[in-house]
């Protein structure tokens, strides 16, 4: 890949971990719009930002929340900034569901309903060939060895519908949250390869950041599962294949949203190669249906 300065760059989730140390670094390239939920953690990068003489505009945005997300593309599409990419980073992890103001799954609707709303939206706005890449994950693959070993069983997609309301096909994994983290990071990976087929006017790629559990993600989980993901396991970091870091994460996503080729369609793995996704991901019927329903359903959501 060979990069190029941009003028602007969207990114959710900047506060913390990949989303923060990506932020900083395409602060580098140009403007930096920087989206999340806690208004002082957002000044806060934006003021660090400010003092390397570089440029950054705020909004606060609840990704779960569909209306929010709306007033969030409508104030980035007033600042009239020629926008050279969007990096949808932002997700959580749920130890103990939660719904959400419409009595949605909260991690469903935080790690793919919200991003896709936010995508949906400024899409029509994006000058041609501007990138939009999708931070995914290998545990979205029931056939991917680490994640199994980790104790996922991949994406337990039913329906839209279902995925709402918190329901995943049976056999699951017994990890707090891992079905419904899975099948979010899933249907994001689906999403953005029909995107990628659907919209020839924008770059659409995904990312795999590698296993970095000592980032915010997990921030919601279990105080034993944190402990364990955040303090314990970094030390075997070096015997642990697919470990990565939210250093190395963010260099990945600094470089596929900065690339001046017109790639698209692609899922890079933490090693910025190609790899393959779950074989109902890359089912081009799986991902039109997805699609189709998801749009089917945030209509419903008044404007």
């Amino acid at each position: 890949m060979t990069t190029s300065t941009a003028k602007a760059y969207v990114i959710t989730g900047p506060t913390s971990g990949i989303g923060r140390l990506t932020a900083l670094e395409l602060a580098k390239h140009g403007t930096v719009i920087l989206v999340g939920r806690d208004r002082n953690k957002l000044a806060d990068v934006q003021a660090i930002i400010g003092r390397r003489g570089q440029q950054a505009e705020a909004f606060t945005c609840d990704l779960s929340d569909i209306a929010s997300v709306r007033r969030a593309a409508a104030e980035i599409i007033a600042l009239d900034l020629p926008i050279a990419g969007l990096l949808n980073n932002a997700g959580m992890v749920q130890g103990k569901p939660t719904k959400n103001a419409l009595g949605w799954d909260m991690t469903f609707a935080t790690n793919y309903l919200g991003p896709f709303a936010f995508t949906e939206a400024l899409a029509p706005h994006l000058p041609e060939g501007a990138h939009v890449v999708f931070v995914a994950s290998g545990v979205e693959d029931p056939e991917r060895t680490p994640a199994v070993k980790a104790g996922y069983r991949g994406g337990r997609f039913l329906s839209v519908a279902s995925s709402i309301q918190g329901e995943w096909e049976p056999g699951g994994s017994k990890l707090p949250g891992g079905d419904a983290y899975a099948t979010s990071k899933q249907c994001v990976l689906a999403a953005t390869l029909a995107l990628a087929r659907e919209n020839k006017r924008l770059l659409f790629n995904a990312i795999e950041p590698g296993f970095t559990p000592n980032t915010g993600l997990v921030r919601e989980a279990p105080a034993a599962v944190r402990f364990v993901i955040q303090r314990l396991l970094p030390l075997l970091a070096p015997f642990l294949k697919y470990w990565s870091t939210p250093k190395r994460a963010a260099r990945l996503a600094t470089t596929v949203l900065t690339d001046t080729s017109t790639t698209t369609g692609v899922y890079y793995g933490d090693d910025g190669q190609p790899m393959a996704a779950s074989s109902r991901a890359r089912n081009p019927e799986f991902q039109d249906e997805l699609v189709a329903q998801t749009r089917i359903l945030l209509a419903t959501v008044p404007a």
